[in-house]
Formats: structure tokens, C-alpha cells, sequence
């Protein structure tokens, strides 16, 4: 039982990054294959979109839909918030980047290669290159799952930590797989 208990940590780890990202090996081949080719665009859908540029935010409220190659994600606002830079290519153009997106209400993220995470607000830092899920998180992969008070995702460091209140405890409930033959 105590072995159980020791390898089912590093399948809760393994697991709640490899839902939420792509493994590093598969990181690697997708960084090696865009400096190859253009950057895939993020296309998001919503029933109301606003421009601050003295703020340097694009709003997106109503039924927001962002998706990707690599998920999908649902929400009913998107705060986007971006850097301005100048190009070095041309003096008069300038060059966006996102910094931080927070999406809250009904957060649902659908990855291509399967697995699920849904909460209240998802924040994703550029800088720090993390995502933070609030509000009753869940990840799901199958019939396995985690939740927590928050669950914070590390891209670069691979790692991911699940936190609960000092009241409520951290669940999880991993299914083992049936050996081969």
C-alpha cells in the first residue's frame, strides 16, 4: 500500500502537466518545428470585444470561445493584456505580445490530445510561464482526476502544486491501468 502511495504522486504530477501542456519531449519537437514555420495563430470568439490601448488590454465578454491547435478554451470574459515593442526590422513598427490572459466564468479548457481542466478563472503569466486555476479546479484525464482550492501549473520548471484550504484537503483518484498481456 505504501508503494502505491509513492508512485501515485509522480502520476499526479506527470498527469496534471501533461493534461494541461505538452511533455517536454513533445515541447522540444513543437519549439523546433515553429522556428521552422509561423506562429499558430489564437483565434477567440466572444459576443462583445474591446480595445483599451491606453491599457494595454483587449476585453472579450459573452460566450468566449479561444482556440488553438493544442485546446480549446470556453469562458464568459477574457482579459488579454499585451506589451508594446518596437521592431528592430522597422523603426515605425511596433511589435504586440501577450504578457497575461485571465479568463473567468464557466472556464473550461478541452486539449487536443485529450483531458479536460474547468474552474472559475484560469490566469496564465507569460513572464513566469504559469497557469493559475481557481475557483473549484478540476483536471481531468479519463477517468482520472485532481481538485483543489488551486492548482498552479509551472510550464519551465515542469511541475505543478494543488492547494487546498486548511480546512479541505487536496483529492485525487487515479485509476490504474489494466497490466498488458
Amino acid at each position: 500500500m505504501r508503494d502505491m502511495k509513492i508512485l501515485a504522486l509522480p502520476l499526479v504530477v506527470a498527469f496534471l502537466f501533461g493534461l494541461i501542456f505538452p511533455s517536454p519531449l513533445v515541447s522540444e519537437a513543437l519549439k523546433k518545428e515553429l522556428e521552422w514555420s509561423e506562429p499558430k495563430p489564437l483565434v477567440i470568439k466572444s459576443k462583445i470585444l474591446e480595445v483599451n490601448n491606453e491599457q494595454k488590454v483587449v476585453t472579450f465578454e459573452g460566450d468566449v470561445n479561444a482556440e488553438t491547435d493544442d485546446f480549446v478554451m470556453d469562458c464568459q470574459k477574457m482579459l488579454v493584456y499585451y506589451d508594446s515593442l518596437p521592431t528592430q526590422e522597422n523603426a515605425g513598427e511596433v511589435k504586440t505580445r501577450i504578457i497575461k490572459i485571465v479568463a473567468t466564468g464557466q472556464v473550461k479548457i478541452n486539449r487536443a490530445n485529450g483531458g479536460m481542466a474547468t474552474a472559475e478563472k484560469a490566469v496564465y503569466n507569460q513572464n513566469d510561464e504559469e497557469v493559475i486555476l481557481t475557483g473549484n479546479p478540476v483536471v481531468k484525464q479519463g477517468n482520472d482526476f485532481v481538485e483543489g482550492d488551486r492548482i498552479i501549473v509551472f510550464i519551465k520548471e515542469n511541475r505543478s502544486i494543488v492547494e487546498s484550504s486548511e480546512d479541505k484537503k487536496v483529492r485525487a483518484i487515479i485509476f490504474p491501468e489494466p497490466e498488458k498481456r
